[in-house]
C-alpha cells in the first residue's frame, strides 16, 4: 500500500501540495477510508420524508455496510445493520420499500420488530434461553437535522454539534444562520442521481474552490460575476457570494425564481451560500430554494451523488415548473462531474506520484487535505 502521510505545506510558498495520487487510486487506501472516514463520522444518507409512513425502509451503503433506515410505528426513524442475527443474511436486498408490521429475513424466518426487536422465529418458544432483547437488530446511531437522516457507524460517534453543526457553523460564522431557509420543512421538487467516475475527494475539492468558475461554469459566472474571479464563496467565513445587478434569480438565465424564503432575511437575500460538511455533504443556500448533496463513495474511482432541490412546500404543490431554477445547478453538478472525471485517469501517471499543488485561492483545501490524511494516519 502506498503512504498515506502527506508533504508538508511549504511556508511562505503560493503553492501548497495536495494529496498524492495515490490517495485517489489505491484501493488499500481507499479500504482505510472506508473504516476510519465513513464508518466512524457522521454520513448523511437520505432525506426524512424519503420514508414518510409506518414500514417504510431505505437500504443504503455507509462505508461498506450496509444499513437499513425503517420508520417505526411510533413515527420514529431508526437505522440498524442490515444483517439477520441468525445467520447472517441481508434482511433487505431492495434499494427502498414497505412492510406492513415486521421485517421478516427470507432465509430462516427470523422476524424483527419496525423497533428492531426479535419478535419472532421458527422454533423459537421452545429455546426460553434465548434473550430477545440481546438477539434484536444491531442499532446505529441515527441524528435528524436539516431534514436529513444522518447516522454513524462508530460504537463511540463523534459529537454531531462540533462535526456537522459545527460545520455549517464555521462556514456561516453563525449557528442560527441556518435555520434562516427552514429547510427541515422544504421538500423535495426535484432528485437527480449522478453516478461519478472519480474519487470521491476530487469532487469535495472541486466543490470547494472556484479557480475554475471562469473555466467551466459560464452559466453560474454570469449569476454570479465574482467567481469569474477565482475565489469560492467558501473561502471567506459568512460570505455570500452576490447576484449579478442584472440578474433577478438563481436560474440558469437569470430570470426570476420563486418568492424568498420567509425566513432569509435581507442580509442573505440575493446572495449564495456553498458548505462543505465533511466527509461527503454539500449544501447550497440560495434565497428561495435549497440544494443538498449526498455523495457515496462507492469504489477508489467511482462516486454515486444524489443531489435534491428543495422547496416550499407549497411551490412543489402548486405544479409550478422548476425546470429553470434546476437547470443551473444540473449544468454545474454535469461540467464540476466533467472535470472530476478528466482528473480520475491521471491520478495514476507518474507526473502525479507526488500530487499537485493548490494557489492561494484554493489553500483552504489544504485544511480538508489534513483532515484526510490525519484521520487515516
Amino acid at each position: 500500500m502506498s503512504s498515506v502521510e502527506t508533504r508538508p505545506a511549504q511556508t511562505g510558498s503560493s503553492l501548497i501540495p495536495t494529496l498524492p495520487g495515490a490517495h485517489y487510486t489505491d484501493p488499500a487506501i481507499f479500504e482505510l477510508e472506508q473504516s476510519r472516514i465513513f464508518q466512524s463520522h457522521w454520513f448523511a444518507v437520505a432525506r426524512g420524508s424519503d420514508l414518510p409512513s409506518a414500514g417504510n425502509f431505505r437500504k443504503v451503503d455507509v462505508g461498506g455496510e450496509s444499513v437499513l433506515l425503517v420508520r417505526g410505528r411510533d413515527g420514529a426513524l431508526r437505522a440498524f445493520l442490515n444483517v439477520c442475527r441468525h445467520r447472517g443474511a441481508q434482511l433487505c436486498v431492495e434499494d427502498s420499500g414497505s412492510v406492513r408490521r415486521n421485517l421478516q429475513c427470507p432465509y430462516h424466518a427470523w422476524t424483527y420488530g419496525l423497533d428492531g426487536s426479535l419478535v419472532a422465529a421458527p422454533n423459537l418458544n421452545s429455546m426460553a434461553d434465548v434473550d430477545r432483547k440481546e438477539y434484536g437488530l444491531i442499532p446505529v446511531a441515527l441524528r435528524e437535522w436539516l431534514g436529513t437522516a444522518w447516522v454513524c457507524l462508530a460504537d463511540e460517534p463523534p459529537s454531531f454539534e462540533e462535526t456537522v453543526q459545527g460545520a455549517v457553523t464555521a462556514r456561516l460564522g453563525d449557528p442560527a444562520a441556518i435555520d434562516g431557509w427552514g429547510i427541515d420543512d422544504l421538500v423535495v421538487g426535484r432528485r437527480i442521481v449522478y453516478d461519478v467516475k472519480a474519487n470521491w475527494k476530487l469532487i469535495v475539492e472541486n466543490f470547494m474552490e472556484c479557480y475554475h468558475c471562469a473555466t467551466i461554469h459560464p452559466e453560474l459566472t454570469e449569476v454570479l460575476p465574482e467567481f469569474a474571479d477565482g475565489y469560492a464563496a467558501q473561502y471567506y467565513v459568512g460570505h455570500g457570494a452576490e447576484f449579478g445587478d442584472e440578474v433577478a434569480g438563481f436560474t440558469v438565465d437569470g430570470r426570476a425564481g420563486f418568492d424568498t424564503l420567509s425566513g432569509v432575511g435581507e442580509n442573505h437575500d440575493r446572495r449564495y451560500y456553498a458548505i462543505t460538511v465533511n466527509p461527503q455533504v454539500f449544501i447550497n443556500l440560495v434565497p428561495d430554494h435549497v440544494i443538498f448533496h449526498r455523495m457515496h463513495p462507492m469504489a477508489v474511482d467511482r462516486t454515486i451523488v444524489e443531489c435534491d432541490w428543495l422547496y416550499p412546500r407549497e411551490v412543489v404543490d402548486s405544479g409550478a415548473d422548476l425546470a429553470h431554477s434546476v437547470e443551473l445547478f444540473h449544468r454545474v453538478n454535469q461540467q464540476d462531474f466533467d472535470a472530476c472525471e478528466r482528473c480520475q485517469p491521471a491520478m495514476s501517471s507518474k507526473a502525479y506520484a507526488k500530487g499537485g499543488v493548490l494557489v492561494p485561492s484554493e489553500h483552504h483545501i489544504g485544511e480538508f487535505r489534513d483532515w484526510v490524511a490525519a484521520a487515516i494516519s
